[in-house]
């Protein structure tokens, strides 16, 4: 399987979503520069945490016009994993892949640290290694991680499982506690805790490794069903 890494000025995640794929994981993984990038031949895209654009006008928001975003939005009409991890998950909500907007921490402070996520949705694409209701420590980074919606949209993401993560204890404020969800195809997946940097027990916690060892998986057996 072969992963691309967009990379964005300023991410700053992005050799930690490599190291996950390439390293972690065993599979061909390329970090592939905005401007340059052609993703066609990828199986799967990956957006990786930062300050891309310095976060002007809001985060995400610039890169979610960059030339590369037309590509994104092609490799998901194909049905292509695409995962976005906080900075990542922001550009997706930006372009329109995701609903919702994030807003700033319920307490205006930069958080980071270890939070327990509960799995609300084991049956996606990213979560089949793992148990519904499971919980597992994944790390947080960001100052703007407040995920909101309108209740309607809330509840057409109960309705369709598209939440996948939710927070056991809240850190942030966002709407129904929300980690991570998917789109209704469930091959887009944005979450603002960072699943990369918990792959090895090297470093204490490979909670996050089952979410890269899922994609595979998927990608796998879709690649077998269709031999």
């Amino acid at each position: 399987m072969k992963f691309a890494v967009v990379v964005f000025p300023g991410s700053n995640c992005d050799r930690d979503m490599y190291f996950a794929a390439k390293e972690a994981l065993g599979e061909e993984a390329d970090l592939v520069w905005y401007q340059e990038a052609d993703l066609a031949d990828y199986d799967a895209i990956l957006l990786p945490g930062g300050f891309s654009y310095g976060d002007y006008l809001r985060s995400g928001a610039i890169a979610s016009t960059a030339p590369v975003i037309e590509q994104i939005r092609q490799a998901n009409k194909a049905g292509k994993p695409i995962l976005g991890v906080c900075n990542g998950f922001q550009v997706l909500l930006e372009m329109g892949l995701l609903p919702g907007a994030m807003l700033s921490n319920q307490h205006l402070k930069f958080m980071c640290h270890y939070e327990t996520l509960v799995v609300e949705n084991a049956e996606t694409l990213f979560t089949n290694h793992y148990q519904v209701k499971e919980e597992i420590d994944i790390p947080i980074a960001h100052g703007d991680g407040n995920y909101y919606c309108d209740d309607e949209t809330l509840q057409q993401l109960r309705d369709h499982k598209q939440i996948v993560f939710t927070y056991k204890n809240n850190p942030n404020g966002s709407v129904g506690d929300i980690a991570g969800i998917t789109n209704q195809q469930g091959n887009v997946l944005g979450m603002m805790p960072h699943p990369e940097r918990a792959v090895e027990q090297l470093i204490g916690n490979d909670d996050g490794l089952r979410l890269f060892q899922s994609i595979l998986t998927h990608w796998r057996n879709h690649h077998a069903i269709n031999a």
